[in-house]
């Protein structure tokens, strides 16, 4: 077994092999100067087991073809299973027809995946767990939701209600609500652009509870932060936010910095700079990224990893 890492998330990978006690493969992942990307394996793979660590985040063109270049070396180079570990799914909001003339890039990329070399693939937390029917190769789905639940646990909040800042997330909300032993409530939403929503009603009961809410990711924030501000105004008290992917661009931090959130909660599954400001807890999935990869290796059961006092998440 081999593992590899392109350039969106080297310190996720590195933190991966050392939980399970192997080193990171030798590869060059470089640019040509007209930006094109260049990859060398600097060692041998023939027949090998062989993983590809990389999350599709910003310049998410530019990471995905990272990865499908890397998986055509190591195809070439006569590995004998290729697996894409993608901790985060990029191109994944598209995935239906919501209106006309528009692709449905998720399957996109999922093509172009099988395209490239993928025997199988490993990813975390979905947008929509539909995606998984795309592929006509395995996919194992992971979520962050243990490592999460532990920390959350430790802090022993009382008085704890769980909130879905949207009706799309009730699910994970819920799921959330059961191992906490709290409340749930949701947040109804109009999204009036890419960048802007609006919040217009709350459903349960909020006045004087602490309040965490749960997403799977957010980039401009948008949806937090009005959830947050509704949610506020009616009478919560500390308020929290986890989500597995958090991108945040400029938008986002400002938001966030200006926001009802005293702590967002997150994941490494995307590598991101130090942000002054905002009060971030990262919370790191390489030993359930290791464990799985692991397991995959050695062909036993991923599901089990995610089951807990006789029921399991997803």
């Amino acid at each position: 077994m081999k593992i590899f890492s392109g350039n969106a998330n080297r310190p996720l990978a590195d933190a991966i092999c050392k939980s399970i006690g192997i080193e990171l493969g030798r590869c060059a992942v470089s640019q040509f100067p007209d930006d094109e990307t260049f990859v060398k394996i600097e060692e041998n793979v023939r027949g090998e087991d062989t993983f590809v660590v990389q999350s599709s985040s910003p310049p998410s063109n530019h990471h995905l073809m990272e990865l499908f270049i890397m998986m055509d070396a190591l195809r070439r180079a006569s590995a004998s299973r290729i697996t894409a570990v993608l901790p985060f799914y990029g191109y994944a909001r598209q995935d239906r027809k919501d209106q006309p003339r528009v692709p449905i890039t998720a399957k996109l990329v999922a093509n172009l995946l099988v395209a490239a070399g993928a025997h199988r693939i490993l990813t975390m937390d979905l947008h929509a767990q539909q995606i998984q029917g795309f592929f006509d190769i395995p996919v194992d789905h992971l979520y962050a939701a243990p490592v999460i639940y532990d920390y959350v646990k430790k802090k022993k909040i009382a008085n704890l209600v769980v909130v879905s800042p949207d009706v799309g997330g009730l699910k994970m909300a819920y799921a959330y609500s059961q191992v906490l032993d709290a409340d749930l409530a949701i947040v109804a939403k109009r999204r009036r652009s890419a960048t802007e929503v609006e919040s217009i009603s709350v459903i349960g009961e909020i006045r004087g509870k602490n309040v965490l809410m749960v997403d799977d990711l957010t980039e401009t924030a948008g949806t937090l932060t009005t959830a947050a501000a509704l949610l506020k105004r009616r009478g919560a008290r500390q308020i929290l936010a986890c989500v597995s992917h958090a991108i945040l661009n400029d938008l986002g931090v400002a938001r966030l910095r200006k926001s009802n959130i005293d702590e967002l909660i997150t994941t490494d599954t995307v590598h991101r700079p130090v942000i002054d400001g905002v009060k971030i807890t990262t919370l790191s999935v390489a030993g359930l990224l290791g464990e799985a990869i692991k397991r995959i290796h050695t062909n036993s059961s991923v599901t089990s990893l995610f089951e807990f006092q006789g029921g399991r998440i997803g």
